[in-house]
């Protein structure tokens, strides 16, 4: 097999595309395959940085360890970070080109950058048995299909045949399937090959006649009901809403080491990126990490963390107008502890002068953090290596702040001032010396008696999660049927649904 494809679409956001895609990615290369993923437009605060320093969607980063490959910036040509809800900063093959509003961008960009991301698909399927590709929201967007770039846009001039993903957990989901395919034109229900239901829970018997009155309405099969997987934990495109069950992180079900549990409060402030950082806690036994958006919410938290953010002048003045400012001035002054990473550290200092992401001029920070932070039009993009309490840490930045430290204590480029910690590197705590001996500094600022596992490994957890999608794909998908797709493209004969594109 060479240059085989298939897109993963979805009859909505959040239907479970990125998993889907992730789990078909490790039961290919589990079977021999030398398999790569790809999604052509990416809307996501939820960001990488791969090793030629090019920033790409945290998702692709998470489906290409899936497949055991190097993530590249050909993997996620655009990706869009939203800084408002009618403007987005376009990052194109992994570097920042400008930014656009949502009319100005499907106005006249996105067509623009239909070839290259075209061509970066192309160079993929020359170099890899497979490529399995992600969609955006649903393909029936009626209203954006002129400008598609990420569902049958791609789809149609690539000839990928398209499995459409239905979250049943949610309800409705053979009106989505059926009303899916019925939106779209001739030309591109000819490459719906069929259906993939996610997230049943109960008998699947009872599911059946459904999906044989399915195959009857549509002339589609549905190649597999993945059951409801509680505690996947892996990486998420888009915001606190997608990522969370409530507002607590999930985490390994498993008791403390120590006599006390180490609570953990993320202050979940506006366009939060890379809420992902706070993962490697969740994953220590006896770590309950939890969003928060109301000060009295910060009381009992043994370490409070202001994370990352694309609007650091916006989140400082959401902090102070709900009183989280106050409150954290107030652990400081306690030695509580306190980490803030990115615009969480930004936030932290003393002063910020931004003419570039909120063009505010001058905005006072917090004044925790011996600081000064100037926004550069260049975006830093780096895998940084360091070393940290002792212990060897590896992360990312992905920043247009530029931070003058005046003083403090060393701390991964940043500094610390008591139980005070900020750094612009994202992903630090997947270290786990590191993390370990931060938890410990952690609870002893605390006085908490919690003592980290000795032996959890963040990398082996990952790992685990990714098998388990896989073993989805395989104990629940025609696997075979799959595979037939993917090296033979779209089946034969496949019936038109009317209505069809308005």
């Amino acid at each position: 097999m060479r240059g085989g494809g298939l897109l993963v679409a979805g009859t909505t956001s959040d239907a479970g595309k990125s998993v889907v895609t992730a789990g078909i990615c490790r039961w290919l290369v589990r079977q021999g395959v030398k398999v790569a993923p790809f999604k052509g437009q990416n809307m996501s605060l939820n960001s990488f940085v791969t090793r030629e320093g090019a920033e790409i969607g945290r998702a692709q980063a998470m489906q290409a360890q899936a497949a055991r490959v190097e993530p590249t910036a050909l993997m996620n040509p655009v990706l869009l970070k939203p800084g408002s809800d009618r403007s987005s900063q376009v990052v194109l093959m992994g570097r920042p080109v400008g930014e656009l509003s949502a009319r100005g961008y499907h106005g006249g960009r996105q067509k623009e950058l239909f070839e290259p991301v075209l061509a970066c698909l192309e160079e993929l399927r020359g170099t890899y048995d497979a490529v399995i590709c992600e969609g955006a929201g649903s393909p029936a967007e009626i209203n954006l299909r002129r400008t598609d770039i990420v569902n049958m846009g791609i789809a149609r001039a690539a000839r990928l045949p398209v499995l459409v993903v239905g979250d049943i957990d949610r309800g409705g989901v053979f009106a989505q399937f059926f009303g899916t395919t019925a939106l779209l034109a001739p030309e591109d229900q000819e490459l719906i090959a069929g259906y993939l239901v996610n997230k049943f829970r109960g008998d699947v018997t009872l599911l059946e006649p459904g999906l044989d009155m399915l195959l009857g309405l549509t002339g589609r099969r549905t190649f597999g009901v993945l059951p409801y997987a509680h505690g996947l934990g892996i990486d998420e495109e888009d915001g606190l809403r997608v990522s969370l069950r409530g507002t607590v992180r999930e985490s390994v079900v498993a008791p403390p080491v120590g006599e006390d549990v180490l609570r953990v409060a993320v202050c979940a402030v506006p366009l939060m990126s890379n809420f992902t950082d706070v993962d490697a806690l969740a994953a220590e036994p006896g770590v309950v990490v939890r969003f928060v958006d109301r000060a009295e919410e910060l009381v009992d938290a043994d370490l409070v963390v202001v994370p990352g953010t694309r609007g650091t002048v916006k989140a400082l003045a959401w902090l102070r107008e709900r009183g989280l400012a106050d409150a954290i001035a107030r652990r400081a002054a306690e030695g509580r502890p306190v980490l803030g990473i990115c615009g969480g550290f930004q936030a932290l200092g003393e002063r910020i002068e931004d003419e570039v992401e909120s063009k505010a001029g001058t905005v006072d920070g917090l004044g925790l953090l011996p600081v000064r932070i100037r926004f550069a039009p260049e975006k830093t993009l780096a895998r940084p290596v360091g070393e940290a309490l002792g212990e060897p840490v590896e992360g990312y930045e992905i920043h247009h702040g530029i931070a003058d430290v005046r003083g403090g204590e060393p701390f991964l480029d940043g500094c610390r001032v008591g139980a005070v910690w900020g750094t612009h590197w994202h992903g630090s705590l997947e270290s786990d010396g590191f993390r370990r001996a931060f938890l410990r500094e952690v609870a002893a600022a605390a006085g908490r008696r919690f003592v980290p596992a000795p032996d959890t490994s963040f990398g082996a957890l990952r790992e685990e999660q990714l098998d388990r999608l896989g073993d989805l794909i395989e104990e629940h998908a025609d696997t075979d049927a799959l595979l037939r797709l993917i090296e033979n493209g779209p089946p034969n004969g496949l019936p038109f649904i009317p209505p069809g594109a308005p």
